[in-house]
């Protein structure tokens, strides 16, 4: 893990997780564009740091690095350790960091179905009981876990990440009830395809599901100014919320599955 010396009095403080690329970059800089402080967690220390020299430089705020990978059993807890020990109160948790992978689930490899599961769910879980009971005793704080409009479907090619999706949605929801009254706020990103690093890793280079893929940067500020809105479900897209809302609980789920289907065949 890496740390940087002790940081003292940080405000507002925005803790981002997969924050070197993609939506989670763009989180972090639209909190740092509001003068709060940020802790920034992801595996790439070195795209960490030059985020954080930027982000320090042009908005004059304090961030704290900690390279961690999510993935590993225990982070979540050295994460709030670090925390503990620069003495930081986490207002804001932008759970985003998040893992998918194309292909059958029969062919797949099972460890990277784990990892998957330990990133998307698992991590998202722990850092959240951890970090939530000082919000509560505080009567603030904000939540934003970054799902996907893949929660609100079966995913054939894509079956363990859609169904951590569809986990993060309904966690999202049930505890956002739980917490009315409690001047804590739950919300989940529900994006569609959005241009990221995301959909290489993910094995989706041949794919037309990315063809009209939404960039990083308006997807984030949905998320951000919808979770400060209070709202639970913030979708990218009018259309998108329309027709998971509206039109996708009318067809049959066996169609469904074959759109989806149809809609990952490589090219």
């Amino acid at each position: 893990m890496g740390l940087f010396s002790k940081i003292e009095n940080m405000k507002n403080v925005g803790l981002v997780t997969g924050a070197s690329s993609g939506i989670g970059k763009e989180l972090a800089r639209i909190h740092a564009a509001k003068g709060r402080d940020l802790v920034l967690v992801a595996r790439r220390e070195e795209a960490l740091n030059q985020l954080k020299v930027e982000l320090e430089s042009e908005h004059k705020i304090q961030v704290l690095v900690i390279a961690e990978d999510l993935m590993d059993g225990g982070a979540a807890q050295r994460i709030v350790a670090a925390l503990q020990l620069n003495d930081i109160y986490v207002e804001y948790l932008f759970n985003n960091a998040g893992l998918g992978g194309y292909g059958k689930f029969v062919d797949r490899n099972l460890v990277d179905e784990q990892r998957m599961i330990q990133l998307n769910i698992v991590a998202l879980v722990e850092l959240t009981h951890l970090l939530l009971p000082s919000m509560v005793e505080k009567q603030r704080g904000y939540i934003l876990n970054t799902a996907s409009s893949a929660g609100f479907m079966p995913g054939p090619l894509q079956s363990v990440y859609f169904a951590t999706k569809a986990f993060v949605v309904s966690f999202s929801q049930g505890i956002a009830r739980e917490l009315k009254g409690t001047g804590v706020r739950v919300s989940a990103l529900c994006p569609g395809p959005v241009k990221t690093e995301f959909e290489k890793a993910a094995g989706f280079n041949e794919s037309p599901l990315f063809d009209k893929a939404k960039d990083a940067y308006s997807t984030a500020k949905k998320g951000y100014d919808g979770m400060e809105k209070g709202k639970v479900i913030v979708f990218n897209e009018l259309p998108l919320g329309f027709a998971i809302n509206w039109i996708l609980p009318l067809v049959p789920r066996k169609t469904v599955t074959w759109m989806i289907e149809r809609l990952q065949t490589a090219k």
